[in-house]
């Protein structure tokens, strides 16, 4: 199955113009980042959108197919979980 590319924009094009696409396009360098960052206090509302970026992200993987939500989503869970430990300088089991 092929998988779909957001094709690479070069830096001198503009910004998308759809809001949605350029959230899409940040998502997996914007949760990175925030579980990247140790020194930072994560709030509920920051881990519960990281969760819901990755499990996103699954499902776009799969091509949205119906009926696997929870289990993106605790998949999910339980990978930002393992980031944020590690992170915070424990191990990731």
């Amino acid at each position: 199955m092929a998988s779909r590319r957001t094709p690479v924009r070069p830096a001198s094009s503009p910004p998308p113009k759809n809001p949605v696409a350029a959230r899409e396009s940040a998502a997996p360098a914007a949760g990175a980042a925030a579980a990247a960052n140790a020194h930072m206090a994560l709030t509920r509302e920051g881990r519960r959108q990281l969760i819901a970026e990755k499990a996103y992200l699954r499902a776009e993987r799969r091509g949205f197919a119906p009926g696997h939500d929870t289990e993106d989503w605790l998949a999910a869970e339980a990978e930002v979980d393992a980031l944020l430990k590690l992170s915070h300088g424990g191990s990731p089991q």
